[in-house]
């Protein structure tokens, strides 16, 4: 098993939930949590570990975001007007990697930011190998032409685990996607429940 196949399998494990809703997800077989002592982490949650747990399922959700990165974004959702954790939500969905994921051009939100980095996709035709960048409504996003014949393209594109979310406007045909706009949270398809307004009360402490 590869480090990156292990940190999403301990991550599902300790939240006892299939986060990214994948088949091969260890919480399918086994509910506890990883580790010598996993059965028997059943004790009550403070308040402030649930609310820690909320952050943690968040943040590990989209893949490799530090926590430095994810406390950059949350200051920023809870500086614009509006619903902190619907803020919170739009930006992380703005991600260039996230879009990249949603849009099934790979299979999981790990291979999305590998993806961008090595310089596979194009933003509005300019090559942008930059996980965190931020997309706005309208921006399009396509694979390279010479990346489309990757096999983590091709498996990704045919994958029957995940629907594309309708703030998409995807071309499977020319593996490109429109940003159309920033979602809300009723808007993403997360196959977990997420807890932002859990997050914002962990950061407000």
């Amino acid at each position: 098993m590869s480090k990156r196949d292990s940190v999403k399998h301990k991550l599902d494990r300790r939240m006892g939930e299939n986060i990214w809703g994948r088949a091969k997800s260890p919480v399918n077989r086994r509910s506890y949590g990883p580790g010598q002592h996993g059965q028997r982490r059943k004790g009550k949650l403070s308040d402030f570990g649930i609310q820690l747990r909320a952050k943690q399922k968040l943040k590990g959700y989209y893949g490799s975001v530090s926590e430095k990165q994810f406390r950059a974004i949350y200051d920023e959702a809870d500086r614009r007007r509006g619903d902190t954790g619907e803020n919170l939500i739009g930006l992380l969905e703005s991600r260039l990697d996230a879009l990249v994921y949603r849009a099934k051009f790979v299979p999981t939100v790990f291979a999305a930011r590998q993806f961008v980095n090595h310089g596979h996709v194009m933003v509005n035709g300019k090559k942008v190998n930059i996980p965190s960048y931020r997309l706005r409504a309208g921006d399009v996003v396509e694979v390279r032409e010479r990346s489309r014949d990757m096999n983590l393209v091709l498996e990704a594109v045919q994958s029957a685990e995940r629907d594309i979310p309708d703030y998409l406007d995807v071309d499977q045909q020319k593996m490109s996607a429109t940003f159309v706009r920033i979602p809300t949270m009723a808007d993403v398809p997360y196959p977990v429940q997420m807890e932002p307004n859990l997050v914002v009360e962990y950061y407000s402490r």
